[in-house]
């Protein structure tokens, strides 16, 4: 049995990563985690849910929570992640974390802590997306410069960041497999007179509204044709269930830092 504990237990992602938990053979939800201050604090989970209860009491006391855990399930905010990495490093607890927004420094912590503990870090942890990061990287070094690449993603007025973890996913993978430097040749808005567009560049655009769970457009425009590649997600599940199979997976392994690319296979 995989015990997991989940932060952000009370939130849209918690609630459906402990959903796809309870129904998920070999595994056990070890406990729920919330700041401090939130309302739910005390409350058992399944009540939040509204399925019953299920003995596992939201609470505040991560440090608390971890030593019953084998791995944590982590979709919060950059600062809450990098406390969470630091106790599960102390407790050698792994970590699958799909918070994004991350600054460059968090980022290199990420990447120190990988090889001291047991993590998969990514921006999305859909089959799907995953699999077109794929799809898109073996399309991008096929296609010469004549083809102008271009990134669209939507979200739900309430996240946070922009553009989202997963457009900037596609990018840095785009501009790798075009063997272009992404921080000279990425264009994240157009606005005015701003001439041509250079044939390098690596168009980023975001769309805010409504209650988008995530979309993101892949464009190759060429003269003549185009070729655009959607993934929509349809709802939350499609990443918890992901998440929860990066868990299954991640305590079988090594110590060291993973994204879904080896949870899938697909490296």
């Amino acid at each position: 049995m995989v015990r997991i504990a989940v932060t952000g237990a009370a939130g849209r992602m918690g609630k459906s990563i402990i959903n796809v938990i309870k129904d998920t053979a070999g595994a056990e939800l070890a406990g729920a985690v919330e700041r401090y201050d939130h309302p739910n604090i005390g409350k058992d989970e399944g009540e939040i849910l509204g399925c019953g209860k299920l003995g596992v009491k939201i609470t505040e006391n991560f440090e608390k929570v971890i030593k019953k855990a084998d791995c944590v399930i982590d979709f919060t905010l950059p600062e809450a992640t990098m406390h969470y990495l630091d106790i599960a490093l102390e407790n050698d607890v792994a970590m699958v974390i799909g918070t994004t927004g991350f600054s460059h420094q968090q980022r290199e912590r990420l990447k120190e802590v990988g090889s001291k503990m047991k993590i998969v870090a990514a921006p999305n942890m859909s089959v799907g997306v995953n699999l077109l990061l794929k799809v898109v990287s073996d399309i991008a070094k096929v296609l010469d410069s004549s083809y102008d690449v271009e990134i669209v993603e939507a979200h739900h007025r309430l996240k946070k960041d922009a553009p989202s973890g997963t457009a900037m996913r596609f990018a840095e993978v785009l501009a790798y497999s075009l063997n272009r430097n992404l921080e000279k040749v990425a264009v994240y808005e157009r606005h005015g007179i701003i001439g041509e567009r250079k044939s390098e560049e690596i168009g980023i655009q975001t769309i805010r509204a409504g209650d988008i769970v995530g979309d993101h457009t892949i464009i190759f425009g060429g003269l003549g044709e185009r070729i655009e590649i959607t993934h929509r997600a349809q709802s939350r599940e499609t990443f918890a269930r992901g998440a929860v199979r990066a868990a299954m997976w991640l305590v079988k392994q090594p110590k060291g830092l993973y994204d879904m690319q080896d949870v899938l296979g697909l490296k």
